[in-house]
């Protein structure tokens, strides 16, 4: 194999700085805003080089997580539920980041149709289950009933009960038919709440953020609490147990989360066949056309 020259070596630094910076970005954008309003609402959070260097770590090994999925052909759905800005999204974009969307796709579904209303209720949620050696995070799920149909009225007691009759034997057939189940419920204060829908409200790069239901949900909140507690106790079950994240510290939250997912699922290195890049195919008959000027998107930076 030919070493790489100097300009590979360091246009290789370069990918890598920028896949870094990647993750900083995302981190930094968080942090903006918080630093403005933000004076000791939170425990303190991780020191940053920590948090980083913690991260990448974790999501290497599920990278190769993802190898094993696809090597073992297995079926893996993660279901993230929680209050309204309780940092579910965050989690998801932090193991999915580096992962091959093909591999593990993120299920976020609307409100229901008045056609789906008329379905039983779990009908929506089956054409999104995974096939061999798919990941599935599923960011809210058919916990939607036992929560915000619930407290909002979109659903009957009657209705809220039939759900609490068949989750547990849905479940129960997901994990028999194969599929490894994994119900995470992230948890965080009134007052943490309250704070990030503040900055919701106060940063225009994440008001789009904010529902006419978020707002709502803080009105309702010992509701949802109430809401919550049921839902815990009737649908923690042997085969398909929840598992709760402490989320007030969102760092913290992430890191805690991505380790137990990794200790859920034993897996192992794959391995790989060897990748020899083919040599380009020239033809001498081949000419290179020039692309017209006004086609470029200019160069501003």
């Amino acid at each position: 194999m030919t070493p790489p020259m100097h300009d590979d070596v360091n246009r290789l630094k370069e990918e890598i700085i920028d896949s870094f910076d990647e993750e900083l970005e995302l981190q930094l954008e968080e942090e903006r805003i918080e630093d403005l309003v933000r004076e000791g609402l939170s425990e303190p959070t991780l020191d940053r080089k920590i948090y980083f260097r913690e991260l990448f770590r974790l999501q290497h090994e599920l990278v190769r997580l993802q190898d094993w999925v696809q090597y073992k052909k297995l079926k893996v759905v993660i279901l993230f539920e929680g209050r309204d800005s309780a940092g579910k999204g965050g989690a998801i974009k932090r193991v999915t980041q580096r992962l091959n969307p093909r591999v593990a796709r993120v299920v976020a579904l609307p409100a229901p149709t008045e056609r789906e209303r008329s379905q039983w209720y779990f009908q929506r949620y089956v054409p999104h289950l995974p096939s061999a050696g798919e990941m599935v995070l599923f960011d809210r799920s058919w916990y939607n009933r036992a929560g915000v149909e619930r407290v909002m009225g979109f659903c009957t007691p009657d209705q809220v009960e039939e759900f609490f009759r068949d989750v547990p034997e849905f479940e129960r057939m997901l994990v028999r038919s194969g599929i490894i189940l994994l119900k995470y419920w992230f948890s965080i204060t009134d007052e943490e709440q309250e704070f990030r829908f503040r900055m919701r409200i106060n940063d225009p790069l994440k008001q789009w953020k904010l529902s006419p239901m978020d707002l709502q949900s803080r009105v309702h909140w010992e509701d949802y609490t109430r809401a919550k507690e049921e839902m815990l106790e009737r649908t923690h079950i042997p085969e398909a147990p929840w598992w709760v994240v402490q989320a007030v510290d969102k760092k913290k939250a992430r890191l805690n989360m991505i380790a137990h997912l990794l200790a859920q699922i034993p897996y192992e290195h794959v391995p790989k066949e060897h990748v020899e890049l083919p040599a380009r195919v020239r033809h001498a008959d081949y000419i290179r056309h020039p692309v017209p000027p006004e086609m470029y998107v200019p160069e501003l930076y």
